[in-house]
């Protein structure tokens, strides 16, 4: 087995202090015979240490530039920003493993991306077996508590918000909470409200998804919070009801890989009463509420038609030691399956889900959806392994 190099470098997106690389995963690429770069203080937002990552193994570099220019596999976590793409020239013709929602971002990364011939690995599009998103769902469980959080959060009254709780308060009718798409987010996000004590209301278009949710939500919940939760299935005039009552609307829709439709449009917003709030945990594929764009830990809300919009692009971010290990449990594994295989596309060819990750490889487009949302099917090629 030769030996590479993989580095990961100090997210620089607005708050994000999750890491690519844990020193657990760097001691395991190290006695699988590999050498990792870490970038100084990269792990310090997660809780991890220059000296963790130098036990574990790593060597630290004071800037990302060396890292990206001497490593073979570069490991983060977020899709780099345009003030990052020199690190890409710098990557010239090598592997970028991390999420890159090609879909909900300006085309300029894919550009970059097919002019380096950068191999680019999405987390997003990987698929297990059973076609789920195993380097996906571990975020989507913490977005999915979160979107509440944030939405019991925003609904206090500093905020613009209705001042209200979403617990179960003696006397006073429950909040209600409406969730759309049955996914690992909404059904997340369904078991923490409900758990908190609302008055959830699911919606899907999928009959499948929703009777797993179903399934789950009651297993986990028991008769009486159970009891506070109804499932709907492509009823608009269910969805406009529920909207007209809710405090707080969680948008939880994901197509892999693509650009999330919008499932709630202006009218249906206006429906809401001033002071509800709206949380697109989709944003990072475009949002899938209209009036919804992407925003920043340090500027997270905004006003539209009397309602809170939430649409932070990275909330596990803030819970970076949590998200940072959930994440790296998932990913390495994939990670040193690259790494091992002696062939480059070995890890590929044993591995057709891996294989779905594949987003760009030499100066072509490799997922359909990305070249068909941003415009650019000239550039689309099927990867043949």
């Amino acid at each position: 087995m030769p030996s590479i190099c993989v580095g990961t470098v100090t997210e620089i997106k607005d708050n994000e202090n999750r890491v690519g690389l844990t020193p657990l995963g760097v001691k395991q690429l190290v006695a699988d015979g590999h050498k990792v770069l870490v970038q100084r203080h990269a792990g310090k937002g997660a809780g991890f240490h220059d000296r963790d990552y130098t036990d574990a193994g790593a060597e630290i570099r004071l800037d990302p530039e060396s890292i990206a220019r001497d490593c073979n596999i570069l490991v983060k976590v977020k899709e780099p920003l345009p003030s990052e793409y020199h690190l890409l020239e710098l990557l010239h013709g090598k592997a970028l493993f991390t999420y890159l929602h090609l879909s909900g971002v300006e085309k300029s990364l894919t550009e970059k991306l097919i002019k380096e011939k950068i191999t680019g690995i999405a987390y997003e599009t990987v698929q297990d077996k059973k076609g789920g998103l195993p380097l996906l769902s571990p975020m989507s469980e913490i977005a999915g508590v979160l979107a509440i959080q944030y939405g019991a959060e925003y609904l206090q009254k500093k905020y613009g918000g209705r001042g209200k709780t979403l617990g179960e308060i003696s006397g006073v009718d429950r909040s209600h909470v409406v969730v759309i798409g049955a996914g690992v987010v909404g059904k997340k996000a369904a078991k923490t409200a409900a758990g908190m004590g609302c008055q959830v209301s699911l919606f899907d278009v999928r009959e499948a998804p929703m009777q797993v949710a179903k399934e789950e939500l009651q297993a986990y919940l028991g008769e009486y919070l159970f009891g506070h939760v109804t499932f709907h299935i492509n009823d608009e005039a269910k969805l406009d009801e529920a909207l007209a009552d809710a405090d707080v609307l969680v948008g939880a829709v994901l197509v892999t890989g693509a650009k999330a439709p919008k499932v709630v449009n202006a009218d249906q917003i206006h429906l809401m009463k001033d002071g509800a709030v709206v949380v697109d945990v989709a944003i990072d594929q475009g949002g899938c509420v209209e009036g919804a764009r992407a925003t920043t830990h340090s500027d997270p809300i905004y006003m539209v038609d009397g309602k809170i919009f939430c649409c932070v692009a990275n909330m596990p971010g803030q819970v970076a030691h949590q998200s940072t290990v959930a994440l790296t449990n998932a990913t390495l594994p994939y990670l040193r399956k690259l790494a091992n295989e002696t062939s480059k596309f070995a890890a590929f060819r044993e591995d057709s889900g891996f294989a779905r990750g594949l987003n760009t490889f030499a100066g072509k487009i490799t997922y359909q959806s990305v070249a068909k949302d941003l415009h650019m099917e000239q550039y689309f090629e099927e990867v043949v392994l």
